[in-house]
């Protein structure tokens, strides 16, 4: 019973600390996208991080204990080349590939500026602030990207969006000149 007791008194006391909507940011504005794989992105970046951690320390005792030191170079270079991948290749292939991963997508319809809320390389959350005029959708389809925010790629899932008008906006799809009437006409 205890434990079940001080687990409740936290949930409480975490959900009794938020006084806004989790809808709304006093700073960036309206949420119109929530990212569903923002935990196991943040998850398995952290998890590559702290096993690379743990490699390089690990690394010393591992050389005297297995006595790699008196082998041969050819075998040296092959065994530090692949503790070297797994140690920094892998956590930095990683946050390449999910650097544009957007996790919040908020929108201020005041100043038409959005505020994509992405992961950084020390997994801290990074505010990226952009107008609807500097979104570039690319010319083929990529896979980790969705958008171009002036120069940075993002990616978001369309069906996430609650609002399908917000997507369509985010795009400039509600803007688009090739099915306006007036065109249709002539």
């Amino acid at each position: 019973g205890f434990i079940f007791q001080v687990t409740s008194f936290q949930g409480v006391a975490v959900r009794s600390l938020s006084t806004s909507s989790p809808h709304d940011h006093p700073e960036h504005g309206r949420l119109v996208y929530k990212g569903n794989l923002a935990k196991a992105v943040l998850g398995v970046k952290f998890f590559s991080y702290s096993t690379s951690i743990f490699n390089l320390f690990m690394m010393p005792y591992i050389m005297l204990k297995s006595g790699i030191g008196v082998e041969s170079l050819l075998v040296q270079a092959a065994f530090y080349g692949l503790i070297g991948i797994f140690t920094f290749v892998t956590p930095i292939t990683l946050h390449i590939l999910t650097k544009g991963y957007v996790i919040r997508l908020y929108y201020k319809d005041e100043v038409d500026t959005y505020t994509a809320i992405t992961y950084n390389a020390i997994l801290a959350e990074k505010a990226t602030v952009f107008h609807q005029k500097d979104v570039k959708i690319p010319d083929i389809t990529k896979m980790f990207t969705t958008f171009y925010a002036k120069t940075k790629s993002m990616l978001v899932n369309p069906t996430l969006f609650p609002n399908p008008q917000d997507y369509n906006h985010l795009m400039g799809y509600d803007k688009s000149s090739f099915f306006k009437l007036e065109d249709l006409e002539e």
